[in-house]
């Protein structure tokens, strides 16, 4: 598991910024009635932006009430108390969660670096983030009873990837914690299913996933891609208790909120669930015809990640895939130039060109620079016969095996994280304005630095590229 945990984000993020506050030469009485009126139970005093004290219902409760004293009679600095607790925001959670227990108080003033007052942060609120944490969220996924709970885990999934993708967090670890906790909901589903309606389910099948999930690179709009393989000795009856199951699967999975392929290219769909054998077959058939089609299918099916099942069934495939390609430098060509046929969006003198029409000012990353390097990878690994999915260990394969130079190869990777990063970000600024994510980026919303990290990570697409003509003779 990942160390994300989620106190060692920051104060800042995470405090409340909407502070009532009052002055200390205030009266109680009038000071009282707004604390009523907002429904709170504390107030911060402060003066000129400055946080001089705090006052709370225990504070009127024990210095006035219990003393029998006219509250009319006092002001704020009489009762308020002071010196007050403050921590600045850019301290870690942890050390907010420390100075709670320390002092036994549940409350802390939030200040910049200025000591002015800029939020509150409650122990409560710390509890309510440390429940978004990976790791509570990975027991919840393993104690989900239905489909309904795993529903409300992939959502609350979205959520914590928003609270995070401004937290530092690096893009890599986000990127492989998403996929983490999405194999969790995809493989309790399966478990859920199979102990209910399919407990007679026979074992020798496997549930693969493919194309960015299969590589475990998914951003929160990530379609689901997914096959099933199973034995050739299952009987008719057996087959088509699988279909049943399947098609129960990817319903379910709909219905928690992963979005259908547009393609079909699901598990439910007849072309994506065969045997061992038939599926030898219709590679064997893709690789013969290098249509655009096929050629798509394969690129998928090189993707191929086992998630559940038998996974033996997995490896004879991987092995089929492999082999072929390594004989098949033709077919690899026709990988090449497709991934060729996308231009990275650069103009004369370096220029980022958007689009024009109904997408004016955009760039769609994916078609700009992403599918250019998770392909060219693959295709590079392919030829060499290096069997991995995810495109960083593929790249850290190739190097480790003198088939690609290391310090290009780590500049690949940074452009590569960059390019998610925007889109990620992107997505989730979607998200949080009620509009529907995609992979369009656009441009006049990053600052002069962003652009500056774009533009380096497109002109990195464009050199790798060039290194995929070269290496494979592309003219």
């Amino acid at each position: 598991m990942l160390d994300l945990n989620a106190l060692f984000l920051d104060v800042g993020g995470y405090c409340r910024r909407d502070v009532i506050t009052c002055k200390p030469a205030d009266r109680l009485v009038d000071v009282a009635v707004i604390m009523r009126q907002h429904n709170i139970s504390s107030l911060v005093v402060s003066e000129n932006g400055a946080p001089s004290g705090i006052l709370t219902d225990r504070d009127m409760r024990n210095k006035v009430v219990a003393q029998g004293i006219d509250p009319s009679e006092l002001s704020i600095k009489e009762v308020m108390s002071s010196p007050l607790i403050t921590i600045n925001e850019d301290e870690f959670l942890f050390e907010a969660l420390h100075q709670l227990s320390r002092h036994r108080i549940h409350r802390l003033v939030v200040t910049d670096r200025s000591g002015r007052l800029t939020g509150i942060i409650t122990d409560s609120d710390i509890l309510r983030i440390q429940s978004r944490s990976p790791q509570q969220l990975v027991q919840k996924i393993e104690d989900a009873s239905d489909v309904e709970d795993l529903k409300n885990l992939h959502q609350q999934v979205q959520g914590l990837v928003g609270h995070l993708i401004g937290t530092g967090v690096r893009i890599r670890d986000l990127v492989r914690l998403i996929a983490h906790l999405n194999d969790r909901i995809l493989v309790r589903l399966i478990h859920l299913l199979r102990s209910d309606r399919f407990a007679s389910l026979p074992d020798s099948f496997a549930f693969v996933v493919l194309g960015s999930e299969g590589r475990g690179e998914q951003t929160l709009t990530t379609d689901q891609d997914n096959a099933l393989i199973y034995a050739d000795e299952l009987g008719p009856a057996e087959v088509k208790y699988l279909k049943d199951f399947s098609q129960e699967l990817i319903d379910s999975l709909i219905a928690i909120g992963v979005p259908s392929c547009p393609g079909g290219i699901m598990a439910k769909n007849n072309q994506w669930r065969r045997s061992l054998s038939q599926w030898r077959s219709v590679l064997d058939q893709w690789f013969t015809i290098p249509a655009p089609e096929n050629i798509l299918n394969v690129s998928m099916f090189s993707d191929l990640r086992f998630l559940d099942g038998d996974q033996s069934l997995v490896q004879e495939l991987k092995d089929h895939v492999s082999g072929r390609l390594m004989r098949d430098q033709a077919f690899i060509g026709h990988m090449t130039k497709n991934v060729l046929r996308f231009a990275v969006p650069l103009g004369w003198f370096g220029r980022i060109k958007t689009e024009k029409g109904e997408h004016a000012g955009q760039i769609d990353i994916k078609k700009a620079g992403i599918f250019a390097i998770t392909e060219g990878v693959k295709i590079i690994c392919l030829s060499e016969g290096i069997q991995e999915s995810n495109t960083r260990k593929r790249l850290d394969k190739l190097v480790l095996a003198g088939k690609f130079e290391e310090d290009v190869a780590i500049d690949l990777m940074a452009a590569f994280d960059s390019l998610v990063y925007f889109r990620l970000r992107t997505q989730v600024d979607a998200i949080q304005d009620n509009r529907k994510p995609d992979n369009r980026l656009t441009l006049e919303r990053l600052n002069r630095m962003e652009q500056e990290q774009l533009h380096a990570a497109l002109e990195m697409v464009s050199s790798f590229q060039g290194i995929l003509q070269r290496r494979f003779h592309m003219g």
